[in-house]
């Protein structure tokens, strides 16, 4: 029997090569643990008094179950043509397009070339020239493929898929931040109109406090001093009448630009004959713990998302420190109508080992760990802030339902006092200086009841807003694909999903 033969050194050396990129490609899951979400709120309930009475549990569809129909038009048309919401479609185009480039770094590349040539040779030959014509083909294809050792790839793919799933929460946190801006505006809107007429009511009685002043110290029987006062007070009531105006016509500037309509089409809606003093909305139980803001919260979900692409980035760099292995090959062929056809090929793997770079890729390392370090901050202040939001909003709610009562209570006992010094004027027993102080402070009493009314409606949607408007993260698991397709070019075609419990 003969000696078996030991294999070539080249050989040898490939081998050892090939065994050791398959512990590496082993341990390439090494470098860094699956990314998990943190935690960052313990508490299992809200401290402040949570309202009584809510009826509807569902936050999606909340803008239709207001008392006035125009709410939810006025968010359609918002919808429909927002520079703010075309902004976010535009950035989640541009997050798909560099999930598709950085996913295409796992696959091998391919290219070809190709080339046709036509020359022409001149020989002489004595007293004879001779010409020859000749056609030259060649093509060449090229293939590479970069081995992913360390997890490079996936870690840049990851990081480009929690991008477009983030920017796919700031689209919904768009919608929803609009939404509850233009019902903002509309809300104050309407209330702003009824102060105009409270405001003016006031003004109306300063005047006639003023006549009947300027009456008496004509006649002799006030000093010149009262005058004085009675003309400062009527100039002051209608100066804040004037603003009050002022500040209703602010109002329809905003909702022009949140809207896009044109001002009288928007006028037209907003000053419907049958529309409602002030929009009632329907309220809504609050029964989840502060822990379910992290899933409820478009806001809070893309910052966790952000978190999650930091994460990915440290990977990304770690593995840019270790060696990379990559396989490249080639084919060739040429040809001319002089000669035999010619063909070339080559192939073979190609190892990367960086050996000195003056710490750069280290720093590369420090930078991302510094990155999410610094979105991690973040996002547990975006969580406190979220739960300070709902706290703040459910105090303001039970603060103005508390003062709500006492102030339609006040109300009706100024009326009454109202009537009562109409009634003595009437009969002589008062004058018309102490009715006309009745009728202001009944006025008072009202402007008060409707600011209240107003700020009640407001912590509504602001408790709607804080809550995370109904909308509701997809589930980890969800292929990116199926989370994108409600989306569109146009912003009111797509639809949010899930509930607040």
């Amino acid at each position: 029997m003969e000696p078996q033969r030991k294999p070539p050194r080249r050989r040898r050396a490939w081998l050892a090569a090939a065994i050791a990129s398959s512990c590496l490609a082993l341990c390439a899951c090494a470098l860094q643990p699956p990314y998990q979400a943190p935690k960052v709120v313990e508490a299992t309930g809200w401290q402040a008094e949570l309202p009584h009475g809510g009826s509807v549990d569902n936050l999606v569809d909340w803008w239709r179950r207001f008392d006035d129909p125009a709410v939810a038009e006025l968010i359609r048309t918002a919808e429909t043509d927002s520079p703010t919401l075309a902004k976010a479609v535009a950035r989640i185009d541009e997050a798909r397009a560099t999930l598709v480039s950085n996913s295409s770094g796992a696959w091998p590349s391919l290219t070809g070339s190709g080339s046709v040539t036509r020359a022409k040779s001149t020989a002489s030959f004595g007293n004879e020239v001779m010409t020859s014509l000749a056609t030259t083909r060649s093509g060449e294809l090229d293939a590479s493929w970069e081995l992913d050792l360390f997890g490079k790839v996936r870690s840049s793919r990851e990081s480009a898929q929690a991008q477009l799933q983030s920017r796919i929460d700031d689209w919904h946190g768009a919608r929803v931040s609009l939404a509850a801006e233009v019902a903002d505006d509309y809300v104050q809107y309407r209330a702003c109109r009824q102060l105009v007429r409270a405001y003016e009511e006031s003004a109306a009685s300063y005047a006639q406090t003023e006549k009947a002043t300027l009456a008496a110290v004509a006649a002799g029987m006030t000093p010149s001093s009262d005058g004085y006062l009675a003309q400062a007070n009527t100039a002051s009531a209608n100066a804040s009448a004037t603003q009050q105006r002022v500040t209703c016509d602010e109002l329809i500037k905003s909702l022009v630009e949140l809207t896009g309509a044109g001002e009288p089409a928007l006028r037209a809606i907003v000053d419907r004959p049958q529309a409602p003093e002030l929009p009632r909305p329907a309220e809504f139980r609050v029964q989840s713990a502060p822990a379910d803001l992290v899933r409820q919260r478009p806001d809070l979900a893309s910052s966790e998302r952000a978190l999650a692409q930091a994460y990915a980035s440290i990977g990304q760099a770690r593995a840019d420190r270790f060696p990379s292995l990559s396989l490249s090959g080639s084919i060739g062929l040429s040809a001319t109508n002089l000669t035999t056809p010619m063909s070339t090929w080559s192939f073979g793997p190609s190892l990367s080992i960086p050996l000195f770079d003056a710490g750069k890729r280290k720093a590369a390392v420090d930078s991302a760990q510094a990155s999410y370090d610094e979105q991690l901050a973040a996002y547990r202040s975006s969580v406190r802030t979220a739960v300070r939001e709902v706290e703040v909003a459910l105090t303001d709610l039970d603060g103005a339902a508390r003062r709500s009562d006492d102030a339609q209570r006040a109300v009706e006992q100024y009326r009454r006092y109202d009537s009562a010094m109409e009634t003595n004027w009437h009969t002589g027993f008062d004058t018309l200086l102490t009715r006309e102080q009745a009728r202001r402070s009944l006025t008072s009493a009202e402007i008060t009841d409707i600011e209240l009314q107003r700020d009640r409606v407001l912590s509504w949607i602001s408790l709607y807003k804080a809550l995370g408007g109904g909308w509701q993260s997809n589930d980890a698991a969800t292929p990116v694909a199926s989370a994108t397709a409600t989306l569109s070019t146009t912003p009111a075609a797509a639809t949010t999903q899930g509930t607040t419990q």
